[in-house]
């Protein structure tokens, strides 16, 4: 019988401790953490996403500020404005909010915040270090909460066959690289694997990172295998995963919802981040 990894209630509950951090900082050092979201242009999915990320900063006491700027702006302007802020000593954590309109570079854009306020983790020297397996300031936050969510069933990750489908910077290589740190057998695939079935059902952790609606089906997947859907696909008004999920969730052990899963545990381990960016500055 399976388990469901319920996503909200361990984000909750990482809300809770991060909430009394803040206060204490509050209290003990009068400095109030701070996050800006650079939002630029009027993509509907990025408007959830950033409203959501302010609601779960009011709720932990986190300063939040939300910059909305045309999708017009010119590229050397995009990088004057997250220079200013990198120079801003009342702000803690930058995020760029992905993805950027087309004419604008996102790795040059990225690559401008400063590693100390890099609370989303991209910065090539935090992503540098990772790979490195060096202490890195922060973690990519949807690889951070995946961590999270596999370590919360107890299961130990040494010597375990690990795939990732999805190769992307934020998720699928920062994932591969933290199981690699747990010393899991790490595989990565991608949508043009070729029998990706075949890959899959060696997994006894996968972790379904690619944007496909149930592109995982029950015949791709290994009998109770730990399964995490990071697909957030909206099919109508039905937002879907990339895994098969009713089809599936009878052959795994463990197995995170869409929603419910992955999302809450991504915006918590961007609040913590942006509270470790206020302890490194201060400690």
């Amino acid at each position: 019988m399976y388990k469901i990894i319920d996503g909200k209630n361990i984000a909750a509950e990482l809300r809770r401790i991060i909430k009394g951090e803040v206060e204490q900082i509050k209290t003990e050092r009068g400095i109030s953490p701070k996050l800006v979201v650079v939002l630029v242009g009027d993509d509907a999915a990025s408007q959830i996403y950033v409203r959501n990320k302010e609601r779960a900063c009011a709720e932990v006491g986190i300063l939040s500020e939300v910059q909305r700027i045309p999708s017009t702006i010119k590229e050397s302007e995009l990088i004057e404005q997250v220079r200013s802020l990198n120079n801003n000593k009342n702000i803690h954590g930058i995020l760029v909010q992905l993805p950027l309109p087309k004419h604008l570079n996102e790795i040059g854009v990225l690559n401008e915040i400063s590693p100390d306020k890099d609370v989303d983790g991209l910065h090539p020297l935090n992503m540098g270090k990772l790979l490195k397996g060096e202490d890195t300031k922060f973690i990519p936050c949807t690889a951070a909460g995946i961590m999270e969510l596999i370590l919360s069933t107890g299961v130990e990750l040494m010597g375990k066959e690990a795939v990732v489908v999805g190769r992307s910077n934020i998720v699928g290589k920062p994932t591969a690289i933290l199981l690699l740190k747990k010393h899991a057998t790490v595989t990565i695939c991608h949508s043009r694997t070729r029998d990706l079935g075949e890959v899959t059902r060696r997994a006894e952790v996968l972790i379904a990172a690619v944007g496909r609606p149930a592109i995982i089906k029950e015949n791709m997947v290994k009998d109770g295998a730990i399964i995490i859907d990071v697909g957030m696909n909206r099919l109508g008004e039905k937002l879907v995963g990339d895994v098969d999920y009713e089809l599936v969730k009878n052959k795994a052990s463990f197995i995170t919802p869409v929603p419910g899963g992955v999302g809450p545990m991504t915006i918590a381990m961007l609040l913590k981040n942006t509270l470790l960016a206020v302890k490194q500055k201060t400690d």
